[in-house]
């Protein structure tokens, strides 16, 4: 989580994204900046994030993320 929180922090810093279960649903996260985090995740953690994740589900929470990534890494 600390890696997540760390990319999280670098691409919306005014953000408290350890705790924020909303980044989608209140514009805190916009698309150009989803798309930053897709890439920095897919090169933290070795994976790649096919366009049918990139959904606001996926990207509303730290949580969701990293639910997400696990999910990706296991496949």
């Amino acid at each position: 989580m600390e890696k997540l929180l760390a990319i999280l922090s670098e691409i919306a810093p005014d953000v408290d994204a350890a705790t924020c279960e909303t980044l989608v649903t209140d514009h805190l996260l916009d698309s150009l900046a989803i798309l930053s985090l897709v890439a920095e995740l897919e090169d933290a953690y070795d994976i790649r994030i096919p366009a049918v994740e990139i959904v606001p589900a996926n990207f509303n929470s730290a949580h969701a993320i990293l639910a997400m990534v696990n999910r990706l890494e296991e496949a």
